[in-house]
C-alpha cells in the first residue's frame, strides 16, 4: 500500500507554538486559494474528503496534519492570496505561514500547487523567493492539467520548467489532474524521496536531491 494511502488526520494548528512535537518530517503544500490543493491532498491519499474541498475560496486558515506513520506528516497550508479574506484574517495567517516555512526544522520539501491555466503568477513566484533562502527543494504540481488539450498541457509544462530551470535550477515541476487521476505516481515518486531521504541513519549522504 503507498505510503500516502496511511495518512490520517491528525490536527489543525492555528499557531507555531500548536505544532504537533512527535513530527521528524514534514511535506507540506502551498497555493494559491482554489488551485486545487485540497483535492490534490486528496487524490495522493485516497480519501475524499480527508482535505476539505470548499467552493469559498480562501476559506483553510489553519495548518492542516495529516499522519502517515513513523513521525511523517502531510501539511496543508492555508491558500493564499485570495482578496476576499478580511486583512484582519490575512495579516497574522500571513506571518504565521511565513514563520512556518522558514523556521520549521522538520519540513523537508514543499509543494507548490498551481492551477495550469494560471501558472507562475506573482503571488506565486513571491512565495518561491521567501522559500528559496532554506536551500530545502520544491515540486510544483501544475493541477487542472484535464482543463486544457495534451498539447497545451505539455507546453505550459515545459514553460514553467524553463522558468525553474532559470531561477531555481534543483527545482522541478509535473502536470496533475484530480479528476482524471493522473501524475500521482510521479508525485509520489518525489514526496517519496524527499520522506525517505529524512529517514536516512545519522552519516549516510544523502544523494537523492542532488541528482
Amino acid at each position: 500500500m503507498s505510503l500516502f494511502r496511511k495518512a490520517r488526520f491528525l490536527k489543525s494548528a492555528q499557531a507555531l507554538s500548536d505544532l504537533p512535537q512527535e513530527s521528524q518530517c514534514e511535506v507540506a503544500f502551498a497555493g494559491r486559494s482554489n488551485s486545487g490543493k485540497s483535492s490534490v491532498i486528496n487524490t495522493l491519499t485516497g480519501h475524499r474528503q480527508l482535505a476539505r474541498v470548499s467552493k469559498t475560496p480562501g476559506r483553510t486558515q489553519l495548518l492542516n496534519y495529516f499522519g502517515l506513520g513513523e513521525g511523517r506528516f502531510l501539511v496543508d497550508l492555508p491558500g493564499y492570496g485570495y482578496a476576499k479574506v478580511p486583512i484582519a484574517t490575512r495579516s497574522p495567517w500571513g506571518r504565521v505561514l511565513g514563520d512556518y516555512l522558514l523556521t520549521r526544522g522538520q519540513l523537508v520539501g514543499l509543494v507548490v500547487v498551481m492551477d495550469v491555466r494560471h501558472p507562475l503568477t506573482g503571488l506565486d513566484r513571491g512565495l518561491l523567493e521567501w522559500f528559496r533562502p532554506t536551500g530545502k527543494p520544491v515540486h510544483v504540481l501544475l493541477t487542472k492539467s484535464d482543463k486544457l488539450s495534451r498539447a497545451r498541457a505539455l507546453q505550459t509544462l515545459r514553460e514553467v520548467r524553463s522558468a525553474l530551470a532559470a531561477e531555481y535550477p534543483r527545482w522541478s515541476a509535473q502536470l496533475f489532474s484530480s479528476l482524471k487521476k493522473t501524475g500521482i505516481d510521479d508525485a509520489e515518486a518525489v514526496l517519496g524521496q524527499w520522506l525517505a531521504a529524512d529517514q536516512k541513519a545519522d552519516g549516510e549522504t544523502d544523494d537523492l536531491l542532488l541528482r
